[in-house]
């Protein structure tokens, strides 16, 4: 397997050898997983410590529930809750932080704060001057697909060919982001499980993903599929908490399917499955 690396703030990540794992810390009251459970400072911070220590190599800190049906809420109510949780956990880890925010003066507030990716949900739709903000400080920048709002997405008619929309839009992002200043070796791909997507086409992306890999080779390749909703309805009904398995399947295959980080709620039990997947790999 060959080692790459990503560009961001401060130090660039190796992959391609192994996969990474990012670990999701969200403070806000109202994420679909874990709303109102780190919604203060300390409880926060110790979680983000609990991850690290279970063996994440990022941290992705959110303020704003991009769950189906969620409104947006003020920059300054994000800033509020994202700022005192970076503030306080950069200068003690070595483990870079990512923000996940569709804001340019949040994704600036957080980088000078101390992170050094922005993880935008958008793919610069929403505010694209979050693209000059990442130029200028040289930072990492996840360009995910997405179908329109949190708010309506699951109202919007379902994309004829799921494969060729996430390309499409995926490439237009990457244009949006090289306009306004991003090298290319700052980007992350992520085709965006769930947010618009039916459940078969969340399966399809997943298991076409080394088609995805093989458009965007310059890449890394980052996937979420941590407790989301397509995983309940494939259990009959599991709630949230209850999805580690289904999670943990979906990670497996799309890392033996090229992705190159996860995004998960559950670091140790990821770590250990990533490990066995890149194992397999390694004998192909």
């Amino acid at each position: 397997m060959t080692v790459r690396h990503w560009k961001i703030a401060r130090r660039s990540l190796a992959y391609g050898e192994r996969t990474l794992v990012m670990g999701i810390l969200n403070v806000t009251p109202d994420s679909f997983s874990d709303g109102r459970k780190f919604l203060l400072l300390d409880q926060a911070v110790a979680h983000a410590e609990r991850l690290i220590e279970e063996g994440a190599d990022i941290i992705d800190v959110g303020g704003e529930s991009t769950r189906p049906g969620s409104e947006f809420v003020s920059e300054q109510e994000e800033m509020d809750r994202v700022l005192p949780v970076i503030e306080r956990l950069s200068p003690q880890t070595t483990i870079p932080i990512s923000v996940d925010t569709t804001k340019a003066p949040v994704a600036r507030a957080a980088l000078e704060a101390g992170a050094e990716i922005v993880n935008d949900v958008s793919g610069l739709r929403f505010d694209p001057k979050v693209a000059e903000v990442v130029a200028a400080k040289g930072a990492g920048l996840v360009l995910m697909h997405s179908r329109g709002t949190p708010k309506d997405m699951q109202q919007l008619p379902p994309a004829e060919n799921i494969l060729n929309e996430v390309i499409s839009g995926l490439r237009e992002s990457v244009r949006v982001a090289g306009e306004r200043g991003v090298l290319r070796n700052n980007i992350a791909i992520d085709p965006g499980i769930g947010f618009g997507k039916t459940v078969e086409q969340n399966l399809e992306l997943i298991a076409k993903l080394d088609q995805i890999t093989r458009e965007f080779a310059q890449f890394p390749i980052l996937i979420g599929t941590s407790r989301k909703s397509f995983l309940g309805r494939l259990l009959g009904g599991a709630p949230a908490d209850q999805r580690l398995s289904g999670s943990l399947a979906t990670v497996v295959a799309s890392v033996l399917h090229g992705a190159h980080i996860v995004r998960v709620h559950d670091v140790r039990e990821s770590v250990e499955a990533v490990r066995v997947a890149d194992a397999i790999n390694l004998k192909n």
